[in-house]
Formats: C-alpha cells, sequence, structure tokens
C-alpha cells in the first residue's frame, strides 16, 4: 500500500483545512538549498515537483502555502496506520517513507475477495483523509512496483512477470543514481533489463539491480518485518454495527476466548498472555493486555481478567463512535497438560495464581511480585523481587515460597541496606551487650548467634570480602533485631564493623 500524499494528508488532517483547495508543498534543506519533499494534489496539478527548488516554485506561485518538513512526524503517522491496518492481517511491515506490506494470505475472503479488500481499505483511509493506492500481489516487490506505476491493482497468480514489463525501472525500488546510470544507455523500462546476462548487470550496475528483479519475481524471499508480533493464536469478530458498551466488549471477548480455548485445548496449550485489540470507527486501536501467572484457557477467568483491566484503564479504552472489530490475540503460549484433581480439597495454588493474575490485571504486572529464592547464601541476594506472573513459570507458588525448616529464622523485614550502628561487647568475639541505632540506646537482654556467613568477594562493588558474624538480639526496650559484626578480630581486621541488618518484629 503507497500513501501517495502522506506528509501533505498529515498537515492537512491537522489543520482542518482541504488538501486540494490551494497548492501546498512541505520543503527541507537539501545540499544547502531549500526544496520540495512532498506536495499535495493542486501543486501537482499545477507542475510543481518533488526535488524541485523551493524558489523556482515560489517564482511560479508566490502564494504558495510552504510547511517544514517533519520526517519523525510522518514516521509516527505511518505507525499509527500500520497499527489500524492490523484489522486486516496479523503482519503488517513498514515500507518507509510512505509505504506499508500487508501479508493477506487466507484473509482476502473474509473482506468478500482480494478486490474488495483494497476497495475497503482504500474507502476508509480516504474517509479519515489519506489518499492511498493499494494492489495485490504475489510477492511484495512486485505489490511494490504495481501499486505506484500499474494500471490494476490485482495481479493474478503466476501473472507477476507479465505485469512487471512494461513498467519503468523506478519500480524496481533502485537508487536514483542506478536508474540514471541504466537511462544513459537507452535501458528504461523492466522489459528491457529482465532477461539480460546476470554477470555484466552485475559488474556495471551494481548487485542491487539483479536482487531486486530476483525480489519482484519471487526468486529471492524478501521477508517482512511485522510492526507486531505475530499472535500464535487469533480470533476476532466483526460487526456491521459498532459497539460501545463495555458490558458487549466483554461478552464479545468471552465468546472470544471460549473459540481461543478449543484452538489451544486441541494442541495441549495454554495462554500466558493474552491481548485484546479494539478497533475504533474512527482508526484509533486500543490494545488491553493481561498476563497470567500459570497457562490457562479457562474462558470465564480470561473474562474476570479483562474486566479488571478495563476498570484499571478507565478513560483510556474510551470507545469514540463504537467499536467495529473486536480481535483476541495469544502473545504467549505454554504447554499445558490435564492435570488430576481432586474432589474435595480445595486447589488453592489454582487459588492464587488466579489471584496473582487479578491484581496484575488491575494494577499492572510489573507491580505484583513475590519474593523468588537465588542460589546464593548472602542475606542481600538471598532472593529477588520479580513479577508474580513471571517468575518460576515453570513451578507452584508452593515450590517457590518454601524455607528449609532447618535454615537459621530470618527477619520479617530485611533491610535493603544495613544501617551502621555503635555496639559493645563483653569478649571481642562475642554478641553485643548494648547498641546505638537511630540515636537510641538499646540494652540487649537476649542474644542468639553467632551465625558465620563469609561473604563472596566478587559480589561487593568496594572490594570488601569480611566475613559477617550474625546475632539475633532482643533489646529491653523490645526491639528484636538482626545484627552483624563485620570482619574477624586479628584475622581481618582490628576494628571490626557493627551493622544492623532488620527487624524481627
Amino acid at each position: 500500500m503507497w500513501l501517495k500524499r502522506l506528509a501533505t494528508d498529515r498537515i492537512a488532517r491537522h489543520s482542518g483545512a482541504s488538501a486540494d483547495g490551494t497548492p501546498f508543498v512541505i520543503a527541507a534543506p537539501v545540499k544547502s538549498a531549500l526544496r520540495i519533499t512532498a506536495l499535495n494534489n493542486e501543486a501537482a496539478r499545477r507542475g510543481l515537483k518533488a526535488g524541485m527548488a523551493l524558489a523556482d516554485a515560489r517564482a511560479m506561485y508566490p502564494a504558495l502555502l510552504v510547511a517544514d518538513a517533519d520526517p519523525q512526524a510522518d514516521q509516527c503517522l505511518l505507525e499509527a496506520i500500520a497499527d489500524w491496518c492490523d484489522r486486516y492481517t496479523p503482519l503488517v511491515g513498514l515500507a518507509a517513507p510512505d509505504g506499508l506490506v500487508l501479508d493477506v494470505s487466507g484473509c482476502a475472503h473474509l473482506f468478500g475477495g482480494e478486490a474488495a479488500l483494497c476497495r475497503d481499505l482504500i474507502s476508509r483511509l480516504a474517509a479519515q483523509g489519506f489518499e492511498a493506492c493499494a494492489a495485490i500481489a504475489d510477492t511484495p516487490g512486485c505489490a511494490w512496483s504495481i501499486a505506484r506505476y500499474g494500471a490494476s491493482h490485482i495481479v493474478p497468480p503466476g501473472c507477476a512477470r507479465k505485469a512487471l514489463l512494461p513498467l519503468p525501472l523506478a519500480a524496481l525500488r533502485l537508487e536514483p543514481e542506478v536508474i540514471v546510470a541504466l537511462a544513459q544507455v537507452g535501458l528504461k523500462l523492466i522489459a528491457d533489463v529482465i532477461d539480460l546476462p546476470r554477470p555484466p548487470l552485475t559488474a556495471r550496475f551494481g548487485e542491487s539491480l539483479v536482487r531486486r528483479i530476483d525480489q519482484a519475481l519471487g526468486r529471492e524471499d524478501e521477508p517482512i518485518t511485522p510492526c507486531l508480533p505475530v499472535p500464535a493464536y487469533v480470533a476476532e469478530q466483526r460487526f456491521a454495527e459498532p459497539i460501545a458498551l463495555e458490558r458487549d466488549v466483554l461478552a464479545t471477548l468471552a465468546h472470544l476466548a471460549h473459540e481461543l480455548a478449543r484452538a489451544l485445548e486441541r494442541r495441549g496449550e495454554g495462554a500466558r498472555l493474552l491481548q485484546a485489540a479494539l478497533f475504533r470507527t474512527d482508526g484509533k486501536v486500543r490494545r488491553i493486555e493481561v498476563g497470567m501467572a500459570d497457562p490457562m484457557r479457562d474462558a470465564a477467568r480470561i473474562k474476570q481478567l479483562f474486566i479488571d483491566r478495563l476498570a484499571a484503564v478507565g478513560e483510556a479504552s474510551d470507545p469514540g463512535f463504537g467499536f467495529d472489530v473486536v480481535r483476541l490475540s495469544v502473545l504467549m503460549v505454554e504447554r499445558l497438560d490435564p492435570a488430576q484433581t481432586g474432589f474435595a480439597a480445595p486447589d488453592h495454588a489454582a487459588d492464587l495464581m488466579h489471584l496473582i493474575d487479578r491484581l496484575g490485571a488491575r494494577f499492572g504486572p510489573r507491580h505484583v511480585t513475590r519474593l523468588v529464592p537465588q542460589d546464593t547464601h548472602i542475606p542481600e541476594f538471598a532472593a529477588v523481587g520479580m513479577p508474580a506472573h513471571m517468575a518460576g513459570m515453570n513451578e507452584r507458588p508452593q515450590q517457590i515460597m518454601e524455607q528449609d525448616s532447618l535454615a537459621p529464622r530470618r527477619p520479617v523485614r530485611l533491610f535493603a541496606q544495613p544501617e551502621r550502628i555503635e555496639a559493645i561487647a563483653e569478649v571481642p568475639d562475642g554478641p553485643p551487650v548494648r547498641f546505638r541505632w537511630r540515636r537510641v540506646l538499646h540494652e540487649v537482654a537476649h542474644a542468639e548467634g553467632p551465625e558465620r556467613i563469609a561473604m563472596e568477594w566478587w559480589r561487593d562493588e568496594e572490594g570488601r570480602s569480611l566475613t559477617r558474624d550474625y546475632f539475633r538480639v532482643e533489646s529491653r526496650q523490645g526491639v528484636r533485631a538482626w545484627l552483624y559484626r563485620e570482619g574477624l578480630y586479628v584475622h581481618e581486621t582490628a576494628q571490626p564493623r557493627w551493622f544492623l541488618h532488620g527487624l524481627f518484629a
């Protein structure tokens, strides 16, 4: 698909002015001179062309309207249109600066055929203020050529060569200097070069010419890089009349979830990440994602997750004049085999997973975390907070949260950074009898320890690797703390330091 007047259409839509009433161009500095980079239809009808010096154009039409080029805005608009084109196929790629490539294999019948799909695409874009040309062919290269230089929009299967022969060499997406060099020796059409011997062409004009010919004819693959990840499973519902009520959207998502559940069950898989795409009639697309802590294909639970997610996003899912297409996609899957369950005992693990999913849908998956044990005995690194739906993807919550009952108890509150304290002990290697923390003096009533932990030198950014002796102490003021002395007397340091690392209550 070619968006012929993308840059001028963008400005005309924002200004509210008609793009055809007045000559209008966009200019940018090219080799120390302002030149026209884009123009509307009225300017083209008056003989102006892209690449013309702006001074010459103004000499011809002093009242010419001019705007500065904004390639970044054009790119953002092109990406937005590509997002909207996802209603036709999930495989949409960019052909910058003003084109898109859509793989409609297996999709055209949903719109009444390839010709009907082209008409629907062009008419919908025209209603949004964009002038577009579309073509369907066996290869992306041939479709690109026909959309810009061809007379017909549909190239029948196996007819790419015949359709390309009468087109100019510019239809092969060649560099301007290559086209000029070919024209100097009398080669102006694709028919003039398509059957010439390859070695002389490559030696004189470069291998890009031969590669472009092969790509257009399908002799060399030209993969499409999709703007969005291609989902593993897709189900969608189209409406003759747009829907705007939340209950209608949720009922549609539940229906689509039932369809996906059957497809997932046939292959023994479950969804880990779902995306609902809501296509508004004004061209905007709302995408809502929910993740699961466990692979799942239960339609009722999926509907509940989207209820929570829609409640969280609020006005961000404004339907406008309604949604005419609702699509539910599975972006991430995982193996899900049938499991034997009991009749009497409740499945607490499943309930916990469902709670994690609902909290993640409402607050965002990154805001719901759980601690995952790490293979180290250093307290600061013994556990790491990870998103609850991603931590231990193949483990149940009980397995993740289990702790060895024989291991020393750890405080309920562990500080991110141990806090320096002043402490006095009766003997050098003994527990403290009193300590000062945050300017408050505490007398120790009971103490347990030491628990000796040798530091891992490679984890210490400052190069310290002193041994720690940890003590569990309770002060007369009721503070139950986890203290440690850093460094062994004589063997490591002459002045050990004391730190408070956490509180038990």
